[in-house]
């Protein structure tokens, strides 16, 4: 089967959305400019999709202005990329450049603010980073001494918390690509292959059936369950009595799903079958409770009391899911600490997990996204019981 794929890209007026959104945010905090360097900002406001992020050689900016377009000040290696955006203003440097990285272009861009004493934000929050060298960034704010480098993270959550329904539509099909390979693994996954090889042909399957890449992919085997799902694969080969997870996060067209599915290999121990029907349970618990006005603490407090029933450290754990989009993970948590409010439009996942049998451990994971009633399901629903392979 064919999946029909969405357009890729978006329309100029999505980017004219966001970019009124933004500065209607920027004039409540009267903030006289963005300054954004991480791929995911500078793509939102942008749509720069490129690999070439993967290099940490070349910093990357956008300045988003109180009013008018954003400007890029990007490597020359960029330009042609960036000239097919709807950005006009492209200035550019024969990067890398350590001596001058973009440094006296950027300078001269917040002179004015400079001269008015103004604010620039910034991301410095939870889940952010500074992409360019700190001596460099140093090196600006002293050239610049009368900018306010504020803290503008609140700033870009509200803005990219409530996805799209363009947004939506590509994470969307990215989680039926993942949801089909996953429906495929009993001709994918067998006794006697090794974890490697696992892991190699779900990336093969997965791609074959439309994603662009497969950038995460993570897992783990064990006989009656698995220790942990973050180490690379081993050359354990899968055998009878096995509990195999794959977690993915699949792409396309620079959106990410990420869920996880439970296989038994050849048959499936009580302990396992339990703790699997537990975290199905847990998950129709959070499916109930993600409605628009109640918070990630209480979606989180709603699959833990399930789990808690059954698993005496269920408190122990950080989160039960998070939020998807341009990230494999993006804010806010379904925590004990998280009083985001849900609002129709947000894309989350559900990932209860538990502890079990010695050491053992489970993890479930689901991706929503947030209606006006009931949520959307965007992966295939689990089966309901521990499916044998």
């Amino acid at each position: 089967m064919t999946l029909e794929e969405p357009r890729r890209g978006f329309e100029r007026s999505e980017f004219e959305s966001r970019l009124a959104r933004a500065q209607q945010l920027m004039a409540g905090q009267s903030l006289d400019a963005l300054l954004l360097m991480s791929e995911p900002q500078v793509r939102y406001f942008t749509g720069f999709l490129t690999q070439f992020w993967q290099s940490p050689t070349r910093p990357w900016f956008v300045w988003v202005p109180a009013t008018g377009k954003p400007i890029a000040i990007i490597p020359e290696i960029g330009a042609t990329l960036m000239r097919r955006t709807w950005l006009d203003d492209i200035r550019t440097w024969p990067a890398p450049r350590p001596a001058d990285d973009g440094l006296s272009l950027l300078t001269e861009l917040l002179g004015p603010i400079q001269d008015r004493k103004g604010s620039v934000g910034i991301l410095k929050g939870h889940e952010t980073q500074l992409r360019m060298p700190l001596a460099d960034f140093e090196r600006l704010q002293a050239s610049l001494p009368a900018i306010d480098f504020t803290d503008a993270t609140a700033l870009l959550r509200k803005l990219t918390l409530v996805k799209s329904e363009a947004e939506i539509a590509k994470i969307a099909h990215i989680c039926t690509i993942a949801s089909k390979t996953f429906s495929q693994s009993a001709g994918v996954f067998h006794t006697g292959q090794p974890l490697t090889e696992v892991f190699r042909d779900f990336r093969i399957a997965c791609l074959q059936n439309g994603a662009d890449e497969v950038p995460y992919l993570v897992g783990g085997a064990g006989p009656g369950g698995y220790a942990d799902i973050i180490s690379p694969p081993s050359s354990h080969p899968l055998a009878a009595g096995d509990i195999l997870v794959l977690d993915t996060g699949s792409v396309f067209d620079g959106y990410f799903c990420d869920f996880d599915r439970n296989f038994a290999i050849t048959s499936a121990d009580d302990a396992s079958r339990r703790a699997y029907a537990t975290l199905y349970e847990a998950t129709e618990a959070g499916l109930a409770a993600a409605r628009p006005g109640n918070t990630c603490r209480g979606l989180y407090q709603a699959m833990r009391s399930v789990i808690a029933k059954q698993d005496s450290s269920a408190g122990e754990v950080g989160r039960y899911g998070h939020g998807l989009g341009m990230q494999l993970t993006e804010w806010p948590s379904n925590a004990a600490f998280d009083d985001t409010v849900l609002e129709a439009g947000m894309v989350i996942t559900l990932e209860p997990s538990m502890n079990y049998a010695n050491g053992r451990i489970m993890v479930h994971e689901e991706n929503i996204v947030i209606r006006d009633g009931a949520p959307q399901l965007l992966s295939s629903r689990a089966a309901q019981e521990l499916p044998v392979i």
